[in-house]
C-alpha cells in the first residue's frame, strides 16, 4: 500500500476525532445537561436509534397543535418541556439533533414561545411553543414530542410535530390523537376568519380573526323574496342537514350574488354571517382567493361552514399565481368547490359585479353553483326603505320620499352616504339634522362636480351604460358587454332562479 495513502487516512481519522470532540465539548462548557442524555433518560434508550414520526403543521393550525399537545400532555403529572440550546434548533430536524455527531454535544436550553391570536379580541391570544420538546407518557409509554413553529427566516414554510418513542405504533397513535384534538379544539371553529399573505414571501402567513357582524334581516333592503331565497339556500339547508342526508341529498351548495357595485351584496353576506352564530366562516377576496384550497380544508374540518369568495370576477382570467399556461385562478376556485364531499355541510357564497366574466366558466362546470340571485339597483320603494333605514329617525317621510324620487338609478351605498353627508352638513352648521340638510346633501351628490364620487358609490358603473347616459357617472374604461342571461346556472330547488333585468 502506498505510504502516502496511509498518511492521508490517518490524517482524516485524526481530523474526525478532533471535530467530534469540538462538537461534543463546546456546548457543554456551561455545564448544562446534554439533549441526547435528557432524551435517553426519559425514553430509556439511545434516541438516535428510534424512528421519528413527523407531520407538518400549517401556519393557521399552530395554535390548534399547541392546544392539542398540551391536552395530551396534561394526562401525565410528571410531564415537562425542555428547549434546545444554540442556533442548530432552527435548522435541524429532531432526527438530525439526536444523531451522535450533532445531538451528542447539543445542550438542553430555553423553550421558545410566541403569542398568537385565538380570536378577534385584543386579549384573545395564547402563548404557543415554537421550539421545544415535550417529555411525557402517552398510554403508559414514554414519548418525546418536538414542537416547532414556522419561520421563513430559516426556510420553514410551516411548523412541525415530531414524535420519538420506543414503539412506532405508539408514535402513530399519538399523532392521530393530536390530529383529532386539533380539529375538536380548534380556535378557528365557529369563528369568522380570513387568510393573509406572508409579506416576506408567497406562502400563507396565518389567519386573521374577524368580529362576527351583526346585521338584522330588517337592515337588508332587497326586492321581495330575494333575501328569503338566499337565506333558505344557505341557512335553511344546513338546518335540515339530517333529513337531507337521510334521503340521500347532498349538503354542499353554492350561491352566486351578482349585480352592480354598491347594491348590497356584501351587506347580504354580512347578514348571513350574523344569522349563523357558531358556523365557521372563511372570507376570501381578490388575490387571497389563491388560498381557496386552504379555505376548503378549514371548512371541511370545521363544519358547518361558510366560505365567502368576494369579487370573483377579479380572478376570472388571473394566472399570476399559477405556472405559465395554467388555468385561471377562477378554475382553482371551482375545483375547490367540486373537491368537497357531497355530505359536507359547507356553503360557498360567490359575489361579483360582472357576472358576464363568470358565466362561461360556471356554465362549463355545472353543479358548483346551484342558486344565482341578482342584487339589483333599488327601485323607488327600495330607495325610500334605505333612506328610512339610515335616516328615518332624522328626517321626515316627505323629505325622504322626495329624495328617493330624485335619486333614481342610485345604489344602497349612495343612500348611506347621502344620510352621512346630511348629518355632516348639519354638524358644520351647528344645527340638528333637518329635511333641509338632506336636500342640500342630495344637491351636492347629484351635481356634476360629484360624478366621480357617484361612480365610487356604484352609481353609473353598470356595464350596459354608455358614456352619454342620463346618469353616466365616471367612465369605467371598458367597452360595454352584451347582456347575457345567467339561466345556465340551473334553477334552484325552490324554483327561485332570478333572471337578470
Amino acid at each position: 500500500m502506498d505510504p502516502s495513502n496511509r498518511a492521508d487516512d490517518a490524517l482524516i481519522a485524526d481530523f474526525h476525532t478532533v471535530l467530534r470532540r469540538i462538537l461534543e465539548q463546546l456546548p457543554g462548557d456551561g455545564g448544562g445537561q446534554r439533549l441526547s442524555d435528557a432524551l435517553r433518560e426519559h425514553l430509556g434508550t439511545p434516541p438516535h436509534l428510534l424512528a421519528v414520526v413527523a407531520a407538518p403543521v400549517p401556519a393557521h393550525r399552530l395554535v390548534d397543535a399547541d392546544i392539542a399537545l398540551s391536552e395530551v400532555m396534561a394526562a401525565d403529572p410528571d410531564a415537562t418541556v425542555i428547549g434546545i440550546a444554540g442556533d442548530a434548533r432552527h435548522h435541524m430536524s429532531l432526527g438530525d439533533l439526536v444523531q451522535h455527531v450533532h445531538g451528542g454535544g447539543l445542550a438542553v436550553g430555553q423553550v421558545d414561545y410566541d403569542r398568537m391570536p385565538t380570536g378577534p379580541g385584543k386579549d384573545d391570544q395564547r402563548q404557543v411553543v415554537t421550539s421545544g420538546i415535550r417529555l411525557f407518557a402517552f398510554e403508559g409509554h414514554a414519548v418525546a414530542v418536538r414542537q416547532q413553529g414556522m419561520n421563513r427566516q430559516f426556510g420553514r414554510e410551516s411548523g412541525t410535530i415530531e414524535v420519538l418513542s420506543q414503539d412506532r405504533d405508539v408514535s402513530d397513535a399519538l399523532m392521530a390523537r393530536v390530529q383529532e384534538l386539533m380539529d375538536e379544539r380548534s380556535v378557528i371553529r365557529g369563528q369568522v376568519v380570513t387568510f393573509g399573505s406572508d409579506p416576506y414571501g408567497p406562502g400563507l402567513a396565518g389567519v386573521t380573526f374577524i368580529e362576527r357582524p351583526t346585521v338584522d334581516a330588517a337592515a337588508v333592503v332587497l326586492p321581495d323574496g330575494v333575501l328569503d331565497r338566499v337565506a333558505h339556500h344557505v341557512i335553511g339547508m344546513g338546518e335540515q342537514r339530517e333529513r337531507l342526508v337521510a334521503h340521500g341529498q347532498h349538503l354542499k351548495r353554492g350561491v352566486l350574488l351578482y349585480g352592480p357595485p354598491g347594491t348590497g351584496k356584501t351587506h347580504t353576506v354580512r347578514h348571513l354571517l350574523s344569522a349563523t352564530p357558531g358556523t365557521t366562516a372563511v372570507l376570501l377576496s381578490g388575490g387571497s382567493l389563491r388560498f381557496i384550497h386552504d379555505a376548503a380544508k378549514v371548512a371541511r374540518a370545521h363544519q358547518p361552514a361558510i366560505v365567502v369568495l368576494e369579487d370573483c370576477d377579479l380572478v376570472a382570467e388571473d394566472r399570476s399565481f399559477a405556472p405559465m399556461g395554467a388555468s385561471p385562478l377562477l378554475f382553482e376556485v371551482l375545483d375547490a368547490l367540486d373537491g368537497l364531499d357531497a355530505d359536507a355541510d359547507v356553503a360557498f357564497i360567490l359575489t361579483t359585479n360582472r357576472v358576464e366574466d363568470l358565466e362561461v366558466a360556471l356554465s362549463q362546470r355545472p353543479g358548483r353553483v346551484d342558486l344565482a340571485a341578482e342584487i339589483p339597483l333599488p327601485d323607488a320603494e327600495g330607495r325610500r326603505e334605505l333612506l328610512r333605514l339610515y335616516g328615518g329617525h332624522l328626517f321626515g317621510s316627505e323629505a325622504i320620499s322626495a329624495a328617493a324620487a330624485r335619486a333614481e338609478g342610485t345604489t344602497a351605498s349612495f343612500a348611506k352616504e347621502l344620510v352621512r353627508r346630511a348629518v355632516l352638513a348639519a354638524a358644520l352648521s351647528d344645527e340638528p339634522p333637518s329635511d333641509e340638510h338632506l336636500g342640500l346633501a342630495l344637491d351636492e351628490l347629484m351635481s356634476d362636480a360629484q360624478r366621480l364620487t357617484r361612480s365610487l358609490l356604484g352609481v353609473g358603473s353598470r356595464p350596459d351604460e354608455g358614456l352619454d347616459g342620463a346618469e353616466p357617472g365616471m367612465p369605467s374604461g371598458r367597452l360595454p358587454r352584451p347582456a347575457r342571461s345567467v339561466a345556465v346556472f340551473g334553477p334552484s330547488s325552490d324554483g327561485g332562479m332570478t333572471q337578470p333585468g
